[in-house]
């Protein structure tokens, strides 16, 4: 099991006991307003995400003084995906999940780059990623339906680093 620890969070993998914690973000409509779908209105749709979570090893739940406050990691394809709750935004908090995992996961011979897709309109998520080094690879017109409306898909990419030193977990 592969715990990764910041100055200030603890990643760690997905446990069923995270599910009320990752329901109040799943079901939180600022939270989900950019997701791949609207917030979650059942529990059993958290249960459904949380399975999914801890069925994969590269995928992290984070802790901030020992309260599961998001997640961060790669789930298919090394394609990175994060959230967090709105309470604990604009502390760069998702900043430094992001290096421990994008650190951890080209400590696999396996990645060959990491990909990320989001709505171009979530310019805090753009932020995020251009920071980490991602460029943008191309856009997507009406990729998703989000309850009416129709959005777009910004795609992004960041390659294995090319230093011969590797890196050292944090």
């Amino acid at each position: 099991m592969t715990v990764l620890t910041t100055a200030r969070l603890t990643l760690r993998p997905a446990r069923t006991d995270d599910l009320a914690a990752m329901h109040c973000i799943f079901a939180d409509p600022r939270a989900m307003r950019y997701w791949s779908h609207p917030e979650h209105e059942a529990l059993a749709q958290s249960e459904n995400a949380l399975g999914h979570l801890i069925a994969t090893p590269t995928e992290f739940i984070l802790e901030r003084q020992g309260v599961v406050i998001g997640k961060a990691g790669a789930w298919r394809e090394w394609e990175v995906g994060y959230i967090l709750h709105p309470d604990h935004w604009g502390q760069g908090l998702m900043t430094e999940a992001l290096r421990a995992v994008i650190d951890h996961l080209f400590c696999l011979p396996q990645v060959p780059a990491l990909t990320a897709e989001l709505d171009p309109r979530n310019l805090a998520s753009l932020a995020l990623l251009t920071k980490l080094g991602f460029v943008e690879t191309r856009r997507a017109e009406r990729t998703l339906q989000w309850r009416d409306e129709w959005c777009d898909s910004l795609y992004m990419a960041l390659p294995r680093p090319t230093d011969p030193e590797p890196k050292t977990l944090v």
